[in-house]
């Protein structure tokens, strides 16, 4: 893997992980009871945006690594035609005709 697919990698790896930590529930204005006004009691009290990003950056490099070493390592491999059952022999692609 080169330097920037595994940049790529990781930063896709990263925004999948910060989209889903952002689904994770904060308590509501209602529930703190401090309802900001102009804004509605549903909203958020306090989201905490840079420890959300530190938890998906330390949850990313983990999975990061996970990917890295099945790829660097060749631990999973693409089926070929020699996978399959009954494979045809290697000569034998049709007639041409």
């Amino acid at each position: 893997m080169s330097i920037g697919n595994g940049i790529l990698l990781f930063v896709m790896i990263w925004f999948l992980i910060f989209m889903l930590a952002m689904m994770i529930p904060t308590r509501s204005q209602a529930e703190q009871g401090e309802v900001v006004p102009g804004t509605p009691a549903s909203a958020p009290s306090k989201v905490n945006l840079a420890r959300r990003a530190r938890f998906t950056t330390v949850l990313a490099l983990v999975v990061f690594g996970l990917i890295w070493a099945v790829i660097r390592f060749d631990l999973i491999h693409a089926p070929t035609l020699n996978d399959l059952p009954m494979a045809p022999p290697a000569g034998a692609a049709g007639s041409g005709g």
